[in-house]
């Protein structure tokens, strides 16, 4: 698997200029893009397709794709729901291609999602093992916000979800992890 660095989101700015030098004709500027932005893209398709070999896939190809339409990307300072519109459009390609939903087991996907250097391998189960609790939406939602930065409205439009549910629902499983947490430490 590919390591990324999960420790910052992405820089909007830098994608922004990125994207712009991409339309430009600056291949120098996908290394910045791929910087700033591919933990953020693997985590999505991880949380959609459920298998890590798929996810590097669509990961690669989001990024083809960025590259060929860079030059129909208009700024407004929301480069990263531009491009992961991008990101869940193969993924749900690669469904339709597979007529299939990845049958991967959730410890697999999180502790996959947690692989972090800058984790102990008590904070890579801790995640993985909380994670897990969630349903499906919940864990996209965190994970979306958590991972890439996006702000709520931005999840509620990528999703085709009412920024209402959205927030119910990342509040949902918010404060479902805190219960969680809370009775196991007693």
């Amino acid at each position: 698997m590919a390591t990324f660095n999960k420790t910052k989101k992405p820089n909007v700015a830098k994608i922004d200029d990125a994207l712009v030098r991409i339309a430009q004709g600056d291949e120098t500027a996908l290394q910045t893009l791929y910087d700033e932005t591919a933990t953020s893209i693997y985590a999505y398709a991880l949380s959609v397709v459920r298998s890590a070999h798929d996810a590097q896939d669509i990961m690669h190809d989001t990024f083809i794709k960025v590259y060929e339409n860079a030059h129909h990307y208009q700024s407004y300072g929301k480069p990263m729901a531009w491009i992961l519109t991008i990101t869940k459009n193969l993924c749900f390609q690669q469904f339709r291609q597979q007529s299939r939903v990845a049958d991967v087991p959730d410890e697999t996907l999180f502790a996959q999602l947690a692989d972090n250097s800058n984790m102990s391998a008590d904070d890579k189960m801790f995640v993985a093992q909380y994670l897990a609790k969630l349903g499906e939406e919940e864990r996209t939602i965190v994970v979306l916000h958590a991972m890439t930065g996006l702000k709520h409205r931005e999840i509620a439009k990528h999703l085709n979800m009412p920024l209402a549910t959205v927030l119910s629902k990342y509040h949902r499983a918010i404060k479902k992890l805190k219960q969680i947490i809370k009775g196991e430490s007693l």
